[in-house]
């Protein structure tokens, strides 16, 4: 039986009640005039809990505590809108700064989890930082007091701290799931919408073109498909004088996480490089483009982008897939410049014919002379032969084969089509039309012995067919899906690149069209028209016809790549002259023989006229 001395004792040893006042400890208050702090914290999930969790609450209820405690010298410390699960936060960096300068004695919040959710984090707090500062720390309505260690409320602190840490744990899990589910379905995840775009009022999980904006995007498209680099293309808007995607966005009220510039019109390489790289501007919905290790880590990380869940045609586009993917590819061959500060056009373009290696472009000698030279010859000479050509003489010969060949396209769309079909392998319509008849037999085969198996399988288990009968049946219904499927396969394999030929073919006429005014070579209608250009080695002539041909910069020889004829040297008994062939690959149907396709439609229309004689 508990005397009344015991309960004396106890009530002394455990002065905190649930919300109610402790009693005053009149020697505690009068021993110092230090500052009692009253921690208040509140975050966006707290917030949903109702009213009993608000900043008012905490503070109402702290200093009725406080008073009826006896504490004095009352200051409040608030975080209001900030996460538990991070202790950089405004109020709690100043707590800490007072208690380090020794002007707080007392630390006292509404309960543990106002302190923060990270059970490590605040453990470390209550056991190490307070007590070495010198500081008391008071949980009120979890009934934690650091000035009673033997208290069974402080032992189940570290559980209530654990618990604690479950809440956000829980609710970041829900949040994940919640937005996993939106990307997956091709929502947006973010509240700041790409420079070019901007929110539409009836629906504000769309976007809709900001055409200001959109119109410095192509711009900035069209530089880069001209040969220009991101650190060109930003010297290039900052001497146009076009506001840069933050400081247009605080001219135009819209939302942006960059602080406003000094200088509002100086563009950096960076939001270049950004803006050419954003899926976005095909039309698309990309999520998941970072990441965060935890949530405890809050650094965001990029992800690989085959973790990225990319939804199309969610919004309209302000580049088209053709110009995007040019521009990845010039990017994938980016170059810099030279230490003269000279770039070309064809930069990422010229390629060794022999060993594949890029050409790089070089300036020097005593005229200075811009050329291009193998990069391997650089490195391994004993792997590649010394070879260049200068920029001068490859601009010509590219500009005279591309003349040639819009030109022809444009007058001989027609005998143009027919050659490159039969050099690609063009399957004719009645071809094709019996291709897709067969797959769609073998298709209707397979399904049908996938019921047959079924049905043999059904009259085994039911005793109508024998194990031993049913084995046979079952091998030989699988030998012949699996020849049919693998048929089935090279049939789809073979549809799908006559589909792809097709689109490419007309890709290319299309482009031609879009080009066949244009009045010299440039970055735009190079980097379009062309993937990639291989220089041959020289090759040594001595013979009357190679003496002939230096008299004309170039020829198309039999396979309609040029050939350039040049003089290097002679002697008393022997003429030698460097000859050396450029093959020249365009997008979308790669090599274009010139003189064959002169010669196919020459002697198609000799045919035709022979026909009409006949």
């Amino acid at each position: 039986m508990m005397t009344d001395a015991s309960v004396r004792n106890h009530t002394v040893t455990n002065p905190l009640l649930p919300t109610v006042a402790a009693q005053k400890e009149d020697k505690l208050i009068t021993a110092t005039n230090k500052i009692t702090a009253l921690y208040c914290r509140l975050s966006q999930e707290d917030e949903r809990s109702g009213e009993s969790m608000s900043i008012q609450n905490q503070k109402d209820l702290l200093r009725r505590f406080a008073e009826e405690s006896g504490f004095r010298n009352l200051a409040f410390y608030i975080d209001d809108g900030y996460t538990g699960t991070n202790f950089n936060r405004p109020g709690f960096q100043k707590l800490l700064a007072d208690m380090e300068n020794g002007k707080i004695s007392i630390c006292i919040t509404k309960d543990l989890s106002r302190l923060g959710r990270d059970s490590t984090m605040v453990g470390y707090y209550q056991k190490y930082v307070f007590p070495e500062l010198d500081v008391r720390y008071i949980a009120v309505n979890d009934h934690y007091d650091s000035a009673n260690p033997n208290s069974v409320d402080n032992d189940m602190a570290l559980f209530k701290n654990v618990f604690n840490e479950f809440f956000p744990l829980d609710t970041s899990r829900k949040i994940r799931a919640v937005k996993r589910m939106k990307g997956e379905n091709g929502k947006t995840l973010t509240t700041l919408v790409p420079y070019g775009y901007v929110n539409d009022p009836d629906l504000p999980d769309h976007w809709i073109i900001d055409e200001e904006a959109a119109t410095v995007v192509r711009h900035i498209f069209e530089l880069c498909i001209e040969g220009r680099g991101p650190s060109q293309i930003a010297k290039q808007l900052t001497k146009e004088q076009v506001l840069t995607p933050s400081a247009y966005k605080h001219a135009h009220g819209l939302p942006c996480n960059i602080r406003p510039s000094d200088d509002p019109y100086r563009w950096a390489d960076k939001t270049v490089v950004d803006i050419l790289g954003r899926v976005e501007y095909l039309g698309s919905t990309v999520a998941f483009k970072t990441y965060t290790n935890s949530l405890w880590d809050k650094k965001q990380r990029h992800n690989p982008k085959e973790n990225w869940v990319v939804t199309p045609n969610t919004h309209e586009a302000i580049i088209d897939q053709d110009t995007f993917d040019k521009v990845q590819q010039i990017r994938e061959k980016r170059h810099r410049r030279t230490k003269s500060g000279k770039s070309s056009i064809f930069s990422g373009l010229v390629y060794c014919n022999e060993c594949g290696s890029r050409m790089h472009l070089n300036t020097g000698g005593e005229k200075k002379q811009v050329f291009f030279d193998c990069a391997k010859h650089h490195s391994a000479r004993a792997w590649c032969k010394s070879h260049y050509i200068r920029e001068s003489v490859l601009q010509e010969l590219v500009w005279q084969h591309l003349k040639l060949v819009l030109s022809y396209v444009f007058c001989h769309e027609a005998y143009f089509r027919a050659y490159m079909e039969k050099t690609m392998e063009f399957k004719s319509h009645e071809a094709l039309k019996y291709l897709r008849n067969q797959l769609q037999k073998a298709e209707h085969r397979i399904a049908e012995i996938d019921r047959l198996y079924l049905k043999s399988y059904e009259d085994n288990a039911n005793g109508k067919l024998t194990d031993e009968r049913f084995q046979i049946v079952s091998d030989q219904l699988e030998t012949e899906r699996a020849e049919l499927q693998e048929k089935a396969s090279k049939m789809q394999t073979q549809i799908d690149k006559q589909s792809e030929n097709s689109a490419n073919l007309n890709r290319f006429v299309d482009l031609v069209k879009t080009h066949i005014n244009d009045d010299g070579l440039n970055g735009y209608n190079l980097h379009e028209l062309i993937q990639s250009i291989y220089i041959e080695n020289c090759d040594v002539a001595v013979d009357e016809e190679a003496e002939a041909a230096t008299q004309n910069v170039s020829d198309v020889d039999e396979t309609g790549e040029f050939v350039i004829y040049a003089k290097t040297a002679k002697t008393s008994a022997l003429k030698l002259h460097r000859i050396r062939k450029i093959h020249i690959k365009y997008d979308f149907i790669g090599f274009i023989p010139i003189k064959s396709l002169m010669q196919y439609a020459e002697d198609a229309e000799k045919n035709c006229e022979n026909e009409k004689s006949a």
